[in-house]
Protein backbone atom coordinates (compact mmCIF):
# COMPACT_ATOMS: atom_id res chain seq x y z
CA UNK A 1 0.00 0.00 0.00
CA UNK A 2 1.36 3.38 -0.45
CA UNK A 3 0.26 6.82 1.02
CA UNK A 4 -0.47 9.55 -1.78
CA UNK A 5 -2.38 12.95 -1.43
CA UNK A 6 -3.76 11.36 2.33
CA UNK A 7 -5.25 8.43 0.18
CA UNK A 8 -4.07 4.81 0.72
CA UNK A 9 -4.24 2.95 -2.32
CA UNK A 10 -2.39 -0.38 -3.69
CA UNK A 11 0.85 0.01 -5.62
CA UNK A 12 0.36 -0.36 -8.95
CA UNK A 13 1.09 -4.06 -10.06
CA UNK A 14 2.57 -2.92 -13.16
CA UNK A 15 5.36 -1.05 -10.54
CA UNK A 16 6.01 -4.19 -8.90
CA UNK A 17 6.47 -6.15 -12.30
CA UNK A 18 8.86 -3.27 -13.66
CA UNK A 19 10.61 -3.26 -9.99
CA UNK A 20 11.41 -7.15 -10.72
CA UNK A 21 11.98 -7.03 -14.27
CA UNK A 22 15.03 -4.10 -12.78
CA UNK A 23 16.46 -6.57 -10.43
CA UNK A 24 16.46 -9.53 -12.80
CA UNK A 25 18.34 -7.13 -15.07
CA UNK A 26 20.85 -6.19 -12.80
CA UNK A 27 21.68 -9.56 -11.91
CA UNK A 28 21.59 -10.49 -15.63
CA UNK A 29 24.29 -7.91 -16.70
CA UNK A 30 26.13 -8.90 -13.67
CA UNK A 31 26.84 -12.29 -14.51
CA UNK A 32 27.50 -11.23 -18.03
CA UNK A 33 30.13 -8.95 -16.73
CA UNK A 34 31.67 -12.11 -15.12
CA UNK A 35 30.74 -10.98 -11.77
CA UNK A 36 30.71 -13.83 -9.31
CA UNK A 37 27.26 -15.06 -7.76
CA UNK A 38 28.72 -14.48 -3.53
CA UNK A 39 31.73 -14.00 -2.45
CA UNK A 40 34.53 -15.87 -3.83
CA UNK A 41 35.84 -16.62 0.18
CA UNK A 42 33.10 -19.28 -0.79
CA UNK A 43 30.16 -18.16 1.79
CA UNK A 44 27.88 -15.25 2.70
CA UNK A 45 28.13 -12.80 5.45
CA UNK A 46 25.64 -9.95 7.04
CA UNK A 47 28.63 -7.87 7.18
CA UNK A 48 32.14 -7.12 6.44
CA UNK A 49 34.01 -4.68 8.37
CA UNK A 50 37.07 -3.87 6.28
CA UNK A 51 36.95 -0.96 4.16
CA UNK A 52 40.12 -1.98 1.81
CA UNK A 53 39.82 -5.85 2.66
CA UNK A 54 38.85 -8.18 -0.15
CA UNK A 55 35.83 -9.42 1.01
CA UNK A 56 34.74 -5.64 0.67
CA UNK A 57 31.88 -5.22 -2.05
CA UNK A 58 31.65 -9.29 -1.51
CA UNK A 59 29.66 -9.64 1.17
CA UNK A 60 25.39 -8.60 1.81
CA UNK A 61 26.68 -5.54 3.54
CA UNK A 62 30.05 -3.38 3.87
CA UNK A 63 30.57 -0.05 5.14
CA UNK A 64 29.38 0.89 1.64
CA UNK A 65 26.44 -0.02 1.92
CA UNK A 66 25.75 3.13 3.50
CA UNK A 67 26.70 4.92 0.60
CA UNK A 68 24.13 3.41 -1.09
CA UNK A 69 21.54 4.57 1.50
CA UNK A 70 22.60 8.10 0.57
CA UNK A 71 21.95 7.05 -3.45
CA UNK A 72 18.19 6.94 -2.44
CA UNK A 73 17.96 9.99 -0.21
CA UNK A 74 19.45 11.78 -3.47
CA UNK A 75 17.26 9.77 -6.02
CA UNK A 76 14.47 10.70 -3.90
CA UNK A 77 15.21 14.58 -3.88
CA UNK A 78 16.11 14.92 -7.82
CA UNK A 79 13.59 13.16 -8.86
CA UNK A 80 10.87 15.07 -6.60
CA UNK A 81 12.15 18.09 -8.42
CA UNK A 82 12.12 17.15 -11.80
CA UNK A 83 9.13 14.68 -12.22
CA UNK A 84 6.95 16.32 -8.83
CA UNK A 85 3.86 15.08 -11.06
CA UNK A 86 4.50 11.49 -10.97
CA UNK A 87 3.56 9.25 -8.18
CA UNK A 88 6.02 8.19 -5.67
CA UNK A 89 5.53 4.56 -6.84
CA UNK A 90 6.70 6.12 -10.52
CA UNK A 91 9.73 7.53 -9.14
CA UNK A 92 10.48 5.01 -6.59
CA UNK A 93 10.55 2.86 -10.12
CA UNK A 94 12.66 4.92 -11.66
CA UNK A 95 15.36 5.28 -8.24
CA UNK A 96 15.76 1.45 -8.62
CA UNK A 97 16.41 1.60 -12.40
CA UNK A 98 19.28 4.65 -11.72
CA UNK A 99 20.63 2.78 -9.25
CA UNK A 100 21.09 -0.79 -10.99
CA UNK A 101 22.27 1.18 -14.00
CA UNK A 102 24.98 2.14 -11.43
CA UNK A 103 25.05 -1.27 -9.68
CA UNK A 104 25.95 -2.58 -13.69
CA UNK A 105 28.02 0.07 -15.09
CA UNK A 106 30.33 0.07 -11.52
CA UNK A 107 31.29 -3.03 -12.43
CA UNK A 108 32.85 -2.69 -15.77
CA UNK A 109 36.02 -2.66 -15.94
CA UNK A 110 36.27 1.04 -17.11
CA UNK A 111 35.36 2.19 -13.72
CA UNK A 112 36.56 -0.84 -11.58
CA UNK A 113 40.47 0.52 -13.15
CA UNK A 114 39.01 4.06 -12.60
CA UNK A 115 38.53 3.27 -8.46
CA UNK A 116 42.08 1.32 -8.50
CA UNK A 117 43.57 4.71 -9.30
CA UNK A 118 42.76 6.39 -5.33
CA UNK A 119 42.56 5.45 -2.17
CA UNK A 120 41.07 2.56 -0.51
CA UNK A 121 40.04 1.14 -3.80
CA UNK A 122 43.25 0.12 -5.19
CA UNK A 123 42.61 -3.88 -4.64
CA UNK A 124 39.12 -3.36 -5.83
CA UNK A 125 37.86 -6.09 -8.05
CA UNK A 126 34.44 -5.13 -8.44
CA UNK A 127 31.17 -6.12 -6.29
CA UNK A 128 29.65 -10.03 -6.12
CA UNK A 129 26.08 -10.18 -7.38
CA UNK A 130 24.29 -10.24 -4.01
CA UNK A 131 26.38 -7.22 -2.21
CA UNK A 132 24.93 -5.65 -5.87
CA UNK A 133 21.45 -6.28 -4.88
CA UNK A 134 21.64 -5.54 -1.80
CA UNK A 135 23.10 -1.95 -2.45
CA UNK A 136 20.35 -1.45 -4.98
CA UNK A 137 17.96 -2.66 -1.57
CA UNK A 138 19.65 0.20 0.45
CA UNK A 139 19.09 2.96 -1.75
CA UNK A 140 15.32 1.93 -1.94
CA UNK A 141 15.81 2.41 1.91
CA UNK A 142 17.11 5.44 1.90
CA UNK A 143 14.24 6.62 -1.14
CA UNK A 144 11.50 5.45 1.37
CA UNK A 145 13.39 7.24 4.50
CA UNK A 146 13.35 10.25 1.73
CA UNK A 147 9.63 9.82 1.30
CA UNK A 148 8.08 9.55 4.19
CA UNK A 149 10.29 11.66 6.82
CA UNK A 150 10.62 15.37 6.95
CA UNK A 151 13.81 17.04 4.97
CA UNK A 152 15.37 18.41 8.21
CA UNK A 153 15.52 14.65 9.21
CA UNK A 154 16.58 13.44 5.72
CA UNK A 155 19.47 16.25 5.08
CA UNK A 156 20.76 15.06 8.88
CA UNK A 157 20.67 11.78 8.01
CA UNK A 158 22.68 11.77 5.43
CA UNK A 159 25.44 14.40 6.62
CA UNK A 160 25.73 11.96 9.88
CA UNK A 161 26.27 8.61 7.32
CA UNK A 162 28.92 10.92 5.73
CA UNK A 163 30.61 11.85 8.52
CA UNK A 164 30.74 9.03 10.29
CA UNK A 165 32.10 6.98 7.08
CA UNK A 166 34.47 10.29 6.81
CA UNK A 167 35.58 9.42 10.62
CA UNK A 168 35.21 6.09 10.31
CA UNK A 169 37.19 4.43 6.99
CA UNK A 170 38.42 7.99 5.61
CA UNK A 171 35.69 7.31 2.46
CA UNK A 172 32.25 8.02 1.89
CA UNK A 173 30.21 8.90 -1.30
CA UNK A 174 31.54 12.38 -1.21
CA UNK A 175 35.46 11.44 -1.23
CA UNK A 176 34.16 8.89 -3.36
CA UNK A 177 33.37 10.69 -6.45
CA UNK A 178 36.12 12.95 -6.12
CA UNK A 179 37.92 10.17 -6.58
CA UNK A 180 35.88 8.59 -9.18
CA UNK A 181 36.33 12.17 -11.02
CA UNK A 182 39.27 13.34 -10.39
CA UNK A 183 41.99 11.12 -9.02
CA UNK A 184 43.85 13.11 -5.88
CA UNK A 185 47.51 11.76 -4.78
CA UNK A 186 46.80 13.89 -1.53
CA UNK A 187 43.78 11.97 -0.90
CA UNK A 188 44.84 9.34 -1.64
CA UNK A 189 47.28 9.42 1.21
CA UNK A 190 44.81 10.44 3.47
CA UNK A 191 42.72 7.54 2.99
CA UNK A 192 45.86 5.25 2.89
CA UNK A 193 46.57 6.47 6.49
CA UNK A 194 50.40 7.36 4.71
Amino acid sequence: MQADGGHVRPVAISHVAIVGALFMLQVVALAALGKPAICQCGYVALWYGNPSGPETSQQLTDWYSFTHVTHGLVFYLGLWLLVPRWSVGARLVAAIALEAGWEVLENTPLIIERYRQGGLAQGYFGDSIVNSVVDTFAAVLGFVIAWRYPVKVTVALALVIEILLGYAIRDNLTLNLVQLIAPSETLTRWQSGR
